[in-house]
């Protein structure tokens, strides 16, 4: 097993810097780079220890901190959180981390991926639209994005969704991969019969799918090695 070393570092984000929790291999060798993007409940363990998986395949991990220290175990204070974002910042704060990860000596190739789940997959896929950094996005369960904006998309796009997420109807995900299609933008987008919303999250046993969130990890991993080159 590949050991890695995780610690709390800080990056520069236009006028102000950005807390993020970086994983890494210890090998000295080069790494594709992965900015993950944390759900509403903030940079939590769960956050920290998917960042850990990922670097025990072989990448270098950077989840910023898009609440500057705070988050929530309680759904009514996240979603206080959540609607407090300012998305453009925290779009930006995304975009800075994913430079910090290019400016490393040791991350190959020079665009990195992003992938977030639930608040962060929405905001992986505004970050695809808005930066020249990305070169592949995995969103779980996040909100598809407008087709203007989809239009702005120049990176390979995957998509994991649940069945029984109320949240994002399945004719929401049939006019995004339209539009994803129309803007000729290389996608792939998967639905698992009798999942819901925040499938993935096996701290929250009330959504947890082990079944869909296994697959879902194998096709995140296999798109990121595939795409980032």
């Amino acid at each position: 097993m590949v050991e890695v070393r995780a610690r709390m570092i800080e990056f520069k984000s236009n006028s102000h810097t950005t807390p993020g929790y970086l994983t890494e291999p210890t090998d000295d060798g080069e790494h594709p780079g992965l900015v993950i993007i944390q759900e509403w409940w903030g940079l939590v363990p769960h956050i920290k220890d998917v960042a850990e998986r990922l670097a025990r395949e072989g990448f270098i991990v950077l989840a910023p901190d898009l609440y500057h220290g705070k988050a929530s175990k309680e759904p009514d204070e996240a979603r206080k959180l959540a609607m407090s974002l300012d998305r453009d910042r925290a779009v930006a704060e995304i975009d800075a981390a994913a430079r910090f990860l290019t400016e490393m000596d040791r991350v190959r190739p020079r665009k990195v991926g992003t992938v977030g789940w639930c608040m962060g997959g929405g905001l992986a896929l505004s970050t695809a639209a808005s930066s020249k950094l990305v070169g592949a996005t995995v969103s779980f369960y996040g909100r598809p994005l407008s087709e203007e904006d989809t239009a702005r998309i120049a990176s390979p796009v995957l998509g994991l969704y649940g069945e029984e997420d109320h949240g994002i109807p399945l004719s929401a995900l049939r006019d995004f991969e339209a539009a994803l299609q129309k803007a000729r933008v290389v996608h792939e987008m998967h639905v698992y019969p009798g999942a819901g919303h925040a499938f993935f999250n096996d701290t929250r046993p009330e959504a947890y799918n082990p079944s869909a969130a296994t697959d879902a990890w194998k096709r995140m991993i296999s798109w990121f090695r595939a795409n980032l080159v």
